[in-house]
């Protein structure tokens, strides 16, 4: 029995109602389900094919899955090709918060050039999403590390700016100086 030419068949899994629940509310996304599982079959194809070529040969657990997180973000498994936050890699890989923030900061400063464009769409996403109160303006950010590499660009651009601190009393809320925002949209082309 020859293989079928024309590419690579895949089997279908079944999934129950349930399932494709469960799946949707992990990826934090009402739609379509199938084109979303795709970017992840791509991704997880081109794991395979590495593995197999000799590429990407891991002897650690803990390299594969930075390899397999940093090939779903390149495969646009998560919104519009942005950075996944802590929730989504912890419902995803089955790990706490702590171990998904770990995993996240790993794989940006492992892949940080190859996830370059990534990394700047989430930050301009997360700037642009930014409202003005008085001389301050609130962002919601749900993953801490999106938070520290934002104060590392304020750190880049001017040590004196104010970094951005937690709203107090919120979980996920966080302040920004209008010096610090003006200079993080002028840095990320990221004007409201």
């Amino acid at each position: 029995m020859g293989m079928p030419t024309g590419g690579f068949v895949m089997r279908q899994v079944a999934l129950s109602r349930a399932e494709k629940e469960q799946l949707a509310a992990a990826f934090k996304s009402e739609g379509d389900l199938d084109a979303r599982l795709k970017r992840f079959a791509d991704a997880a194809r081109e794991e395979y094919l590495r593995m197999m070529l000799g590429q990407k040969v891991f002897t650690r657990g803990q390299d594969m899955r930075e390899y397999r997180l940093f090939l779903l973000i390149q495969h646009g498994a998560f919104d519009d090709g942005l950075l996944p936050d802590e929730r989504v890699i912890s419902a995803l890989f089955q790990t706490t918060r702590t171990q998904s923030r770990g995993l996240l900061r790993a794989v940006m400063s492992k892949y940080q050039y190859d996830l370059r464009v990534a990394i700047q769409k989430t930050l301009v996403k997360c700037l642009q999403g930014a409202k003005q109160y008085g001389d301050e303006w609130n962002i919601t950010i749900e993953s801490d590390n999106i938070v520290d590499e934002l104060n590392r660009a304020l750190a880049d651009i001017n040590g004196n700016l104010e970094q951005i601190s937690r709203a107090r009393d919120t979980v996920t809320t966080y302040v920004i100086s209008q010096a610090s925002y003006v200079a993080l949209s002028d840095k990320f082309l990221a004007a409201p």
